[in-house]
């Protein structure tokens, strides 16, 4: 696992990340995000400061990036099995492998929002539901956006947490078409944003 939190500020339907945490700091990357069509119209930029906002009041907001992977054994004996043609087995390898990095995934999104704290010291974690039930209706504060999906659809932003985040440190590649290797890892653009939900443009 990888994550890494990244001074930044929202520019229309962008999210410039900064090289510093100052309002006036150089541009480092851009992520550009769609706008829904119908409804709220939402984008993953309206879940961060303005650049405006942030220029008049010196404070810039702060964008959390993770990774996670099961790694490459995982992913091997996988591949024994499909090779020996125990496709069973290997349909049960692979799901196990997906849902583990998922859970992984959520479990350093919980990590994150312990870290991540309010001006008053508080941390974002402190709004998390008591009763387990609700942490799978995704009752916690913001959201954890995965590449690929209608929220955020460039896959080639991927390049980009790559640069932040530098995973080759945990052994994940990426590959020519924007696919994380080993096949057992996933990515996200943290928003802590109280009203940061999935939505679908």
């Amino acid at each position: 696992m990888v994550y890494g939190y990244f001074p930044c500020v929202a520019d229309g339907d962008d999210v410039v990340v900064l090289t510093e945490p100052r309002p006036d700091a150089p541009e480092r990357l851009r992520f550009t995000f769609p706008r829904q069509r119908r409804d709220r119209r939402l984008c993953l930029a309206d879940f961060y400061r303005p650049r405006e906002r942030a220029l008049a009041n010196g404070e810039v907001d702060v964008i959390p990036f993770t990774l996670a992977t099961m790694g490459q054994p995982i992913a091997d004996y996988a591949n024994e099995l499909f090779a020996a043609n125990s496709y069973r087995d290997y349909l049960e390898v692979h799901g196990l492998g997906v849902q583990l990095t998922e859970a992984l995934a959520e479990y350093w999104h919980r990590r994150v929002r312990e870290e991540l704290r309010f001006a008053g010291g508080a941390a974002v974690s402190e709004e998390d539901p008591d009763d387990v039930e609700e942490f799978f209706d995704l009752g916690y504060r913001g959201a954890r956006f995965s590449l690929g999906y209608g929220a955020c659809p460039n896959l080639e932003d991927r390049a980009k947490i790559v640069e932040l985040l530098r995973p080759e440190r945990i052994g994940v590649k990426l590959s020519e078409e924007f696919q994380l290797h080993p096949e057992q890892s996933t990515d996200a653009i943290v928003c802590h944003h109280p009203e940061a939900k999935y939505f679908n443009t």
